[in-house]
This record gives C-alpha cells, sequence and structure tokens, in this order.
C-alpha cells in the first residue's frame, strides 16, 4: 500500500542564527497504528559535536549514535521543557558518553575521554563495545513532573543499538529495533550519521510482527543506507513501505547547549555554603566550564561571596 504524508513540518533545511543544518527526524507509525517509528539524519550535528570536543573517531561513532537517540526519544516526549538524558558509563576507556536532548529537537552530548584509539573489532568497524567495556545505560526523562523517569539496563555489547533495543524491552517493555550509524571520513570528520527506532505496539498481531521481523531481517546497516543517499523518510519506506507507512512529523534538530551565567551560578549555589567557602578562601577566580559546550564561565572571589550569601 502507498505510503501517505500526513505532515511535514520542514523541508529538511532549517536557517537559524548559527547558519543552516540539514539534520532532522521523522515520526512514523504503519500498519494501521501497529508499529511506531522514528527516523533521523544527524551528519552535521555531530561534526559540531566532533569540533566542539576534538573527538577520536571511536568517540565520535560513540557520542553520535547516542544523541541520535536521544533525538528521536526526546521528540516524543510530551510537555513543555521535557528533555531526556542518556548516560552510558562503562569500564572501557571511554569511561563515559551523555546525551541530553528536548522534545524541540536540540540536543547536546560530550563524551568523559575523547581521545580514545583501539583496533578496529572483527568485523573491522570502529570498536565503540570495547572502548566503552562494560557498564550500564541509564535513561532519565523528566516531563515536569515531581520526580524523574530513570531507567537503566547493563550494558549488553556496547554498541549502543543492541543495549538500547535491550532497554526497551526490560526497562519500557516495547518490542523495539533499534539501527544507529557513524560513519567517519579519512581525515576524521563525520560522512554519515543517523538511525532508526521501530516499535511494536501492545496490540500488534501475529501477522504484523512475522511481516516486520522478515523486513528486519534483510535491513542494511544505517551508515550503508545513509551513504547511498537515502533520507530518513527512504529508510523507512525501505523497512515498513509496504506497511501502510504514514510519515506524521518532520522536526529540524541541532546541536545546541543551553548553558547560561544564570544556571551555572545556581549550579554553584546548591553546591552550599561549606563548598563555596573553601572556594573563596582560595582567594582567586574560580572558571567553571559546561561539559557539553567547553564554555567556561570566570567568577569573581566578589561574586563567590556574592553566590555564598544566597545559598543556604
Amino acid at each position: 500500500m502507498a505510503e501517505k504524508i500526513r505532515s511535514n513540518t520542514g523541508a529538511g533545511v532549517k536557517e537559524t542564527s548559527a547558519g543552516t543544518y540539514h539534520d532532522y527526524v521523522v515520526r512514523a507509525t504503519a500498519a494501521n497504528g501497529l508499529i511506531r517509528a522514528f527516523a533521523c539524519t544527524t551528519k552535521d550535528l555531530v561534526e559540531e559535536c566532533r569540533k566542539t570536543h576534538n573527538t577520536f573517531p571511536i568517540c565520535t561513532a560513540a557520542i553520535g549514535r547516542l544523541m541520535s537517540s536521544a533525538l528521536m526519544m526526546g521528540v516524543d516526549l510530551k510537555g513543555a521543557r521535557s528533555v531526556i538524558t542518556l548516560t552510558v558509563k562503562g569500564d572501557g576507556p571511554i569511561k563515559g558518553i551523555t546525551a541530553t536532548a528536548d522534545n524541540l529537537g536540540n540536543v547536546k552530548g560530550f563524551v568523559s575521554n575523547p581521545n580514545v584509539l583501539l583496533p578496529p573489532n572483527e568485523a573491522g568497524h570502529l570498536n565503540v563495545g570495547g572502548a566503552l567495556g562494560h557498564g550500564k545505560l541509564s535513561v532519565i526523562k523528566d516531563i515536569g513532573l515531581r520526580e524523574p523517569y530513570i531507567g537503566s539496563v547493563d550494558l549488553r555489547t556496547g554498541e549502543i543499538a543492541e543495549d538500547l533495543t535491550y532497554y526497551f524491552a526490560v526497562s519500557e517493555q516495547i518490542p523495539s529495533s533499534v539501527g544507529l550509524g557513524v560513519l567517519m571520513n579519512r581525515n576524521n570528520t563525520v560522512r554519515q550519521s543517523g538511525g532508526f527506532i521501530i516499535q511494536l505496539m501492545p496490540d500488534a498481531t501475529e501477522e504484523v510482527i512475522s511481516k516486520l521481523e522478515q523486513k528486519l531481517s534483510n535491513v542494511k546497516p544505517v551508515t550503508h543506507m545513509l551513504d547511498e543517499g537515502m533520507t530518513p523518510e527512504e529508510m523507512l519506506r525501505f523497512i515498513l513501505g509496504d506497511m501502510e507507512l504514514e510519515i506524521n512529523d518532520h522536526i529540524p534538530v541541532r546541536f545546541k547547549c543551553n548553558c547560561s551565567r544564570d544556571k551555572v551560578s545556581q549550579a554553584l549555589i546548591s553546591l552550599g555554603k561549606k563548598e563555596l567557602e573553601q572556594l573563596i578562601d582560595e582567594g582567586k577566580p574560580q572558571d567553571v566550564f559546561c561539559d557539553y559546550c567547553e564554555k567556561h564561565y570566570s567568577f569573581s572571589t566578589a561574586e563567590l561571596q556574592k553566590l555564598y550569601d544566597e545559598a543556604r
């Protein structure tokens, strides 16, 4: 059956004060609502993250995959100012990666150790799993309630897509298929980046499940599809095109940090009077930098004293 397009909230190119970017997420359904799907292309924002943090290729691939995941999960959040944070902490040399996205298409991320080199894995690809090692994947959803939702699972492979598939099955009881990929150029810039998430709804029939499993068994790697010139819509058509696919939303996305001097000030106040007093006693300005965007904020002794007076 032919694909239906309900709405298109963008043309794939977004003008901003920072320039032009082409990354976006599509949200879709198939099989009369028994399947929901997301797909994205994130080349530009992952390249911006790479330049911001000067990440080595393995680290770029790791944070790129995680940011793509956060974006696809983030656009599905309800409520104003809703955000999702994905963290992976492992015993490998990367140590940890974090990505935070909101439901407006903004994402930011960082790598605890951005300069990791490892030989390729057995398949000849960047060894993200080896760089992360054993550890945990955590998902924090803040949708404006008193307490955020927090779920975590042990890493299965460290390749992130497999770990997210496992997370959806265990923590959210949603049968899912996750595909993620980052392809690097020889000069270590980002050539392609993106992914998809396909999920079965509770009322999915055995016929739908069987058909989807058959389709997924023949899916090419995400980086292959993107490098062949496929758009997020075309990736979903390749997988779900004969299952009454409906593209519902087209959401431009970008790498953007929302840090500010005021937020850093509040973070310092939250340290408490004891910690602030120790900083003041050093008698010199204190520099604070944002993990997500590397921006530095300097606070004089007088400014620290003012924060101390405001702290409890």
